[in-house]
């Protein structure tokens, strides 16, 4: 029986799991040390041989690892998804920035760049407008999908199986979302069709945002980008006559990726 209070089982719980996950990645990096048997890897570890047979075949149920009769272990191919992705996401705020400077000096507004993380919208640069309005928003800052126009045009490409459950996700998450569940799925389609999406002061009180999605040659959304300001600024005209430069902007930063318009008539 357990007798410890429910916060020390709890924190023991996580311990043990942190603990369990250091070992897994010393797992891998013994392996792309050269250690390929098991008992190499339990004598680099020093672990017993059962806890490293057990780390190891997670790892290579989980692709991180191949196993091979009689040659060994090896890195498995989701880390090679893995530093692709990475490779991407770090070139993608260096090869951004400039258009995003061009644009906001273009336009006076603020814009960002931003990327699916997991269930977020994360954000990875930002470029202050120069008119004297304050958004909250911070590089490194992970905000939700369905209310942002970045976490939005990340979306474009999702069956409306896969809208719906972010909805009712982000519903449960933060309650009180002031767009209900058809008007939402009706915005949605109309963006996803037009290929760029709004905010329109859902996310922030009285800051509106145009928003389009960044692709790669294989006309895969790799991150978005949005124009923010404040209500003020941004009336239904401006916000049209600004989804051009922001269509523009997108496009030329999907170029060095690869992308081509040849894909808008796919």
């Amino acid at each position: 029986m357990n007798n410890l209070p429910e916060t020390e089982a709890g924190a023991g719980k996580s311990l043990a799991g942190a603990q369990t996950l250091v070992r897994g990645l010393d797992v891998m990096m013994a392996v792309a040390a050269n250690a390929r048997s098991l008992p190499q890897l339990s004598e680099v570890l020093g672990l017993t041989r059962s806890t490293t047979h057990r780390l190891a075949t997670t790892l290579v149920e989980q692709r991180f690892l191949n196993f091979t009769p009689r040659v060994g272990y090896s890195l498995g191919p989701k880390l090679l998804e893995l530093g692709h992705l990475a490779s991407r996401q770090m070139n993608l705020p260096r090869i951004a920035h400039d258009h995003l400077l061009a644009l906001s000096l273009d336009t006076g507004d603020t814009v960002h760049l931003g990327i699916l993380d997991g269930e977020r919208a994360l954000y990875l640069d930002k470029v202050q407008g120069s008119r004297r309005i304050e958004i909250s928003s911070r590089i490194g800052e992970r905000q939700p999908l369905r209310s942002t126009g970045i976490g939005k045009a990340l979306l474009l490409d999702a069956t409306e199986d896969e809208m719906a459950a972010v909805y009712m996700r982000e519903s449960r998450e933060w309650p009180g979302y002031r767009v209900d569940f058809e008007t939402w799925m009706d915005r949605m389609r109309d963006y996803a069709a037009q290929g760029y999406a709004y905010d329109l002061e859902e996310n922030e009180d009285r800051i509106r945002c145009v928003a389009a999605p960044i692709r790669d040659a294989g006309n895969k959304i790799i991150g978005s980008i949005s124009v923010s300001s404040a209500a003020q600024y941004m009336d239904d005209a401006r916000m049209t006559a600004l989804t051009e430069q922001v269509l523009a902007t997108v496009h030329a930063i999907s170029h060095e990726f690869g992308w081509s318009e040849n894909n808008l008539k796919s």
